[in-house]
């Protein structure tokens, strides 16, 4: 049980350090698609959605410490299910942001927050599948490894949003964003 602990943690920490760097994604659920979003806001709405994120993430890893027992680690599966579920909703109800490339942008967060949602089924699946000691340990690591997927995913959009953003609008956007003051310290 602790081994699985400190699977948990560490997963909790990866994706934590999944969303720092220069981008991420979405949040607030104002927009629409073929709506557009000041640059500023829409680079706070991400950082916003990935805060509340990354807490629910952290606090689930404490609940499973604090409660190291089966339904201690189904509650922690469905609470990182239901807060990765919200943050794909926020993600995809960013509208656009208004910059040059603000239509990529769009595209590269909807993508991420379609492949958070395979990946939260990937959680689903393992909570379902959990019985007994043996099953929780199966499950426990799925979802750590899910989670380290996730950051991966995270990062990569990070990535994508730098290589599109030729005239800086959207780095300059984050790096100014007060809600992505915490995501954009590297630790």
């Amino acid at each position: 049980m602790r081994a699985l602990l400190a699977v948990l943690i560490l997963a909790a920490a990866i994706v934590a350090a999944g969303c720092g760097g220069d981008s991420s994604s979405s949040s607030d659920g104002t927009g629409t698609e073929s709506s557009t979003t000041a640059a500023g806001d829409w680079a706070n709405s991400v950082c916003q959605a990935f805060n509340d994120w990354n807490s629910s993430i952290t606090e689930a890893a404490q609940s499973v410490r604090d409660n190291p027992t089966e339904d201690g680690i189904k509650t922690a599966g469905d609470d990182i299910r239901s807060a990765t579920d919200t943050l794909a909703d926020d993600l995809r109800g960013l509208g656009r942001p208004d910059t040059e490339s603000g239509q990529e942008a769009k595209a590269a967060i909807d993508e991420l927050a379609t492949s958070l949602e395979t990946s939260t089924q990937k959680i689903t699946d393992a909570i379902d599948n959990a019985s007994g000691a043996s099953g929780l340990v199966t499950a426990g690591s799925t979802i750590a490894t899910t989670l380290t997927e996730m950051g991966s995913q995270v990062s990569t959009t990070g990535q994508q949003l730098e290589s599109i953003d030729a005239g800086g609008e959207l780095q300059s956007a984050f790096e100014q964003a007060d809600s992505c003051a915490g995501l954009t310290t590297t630790s």
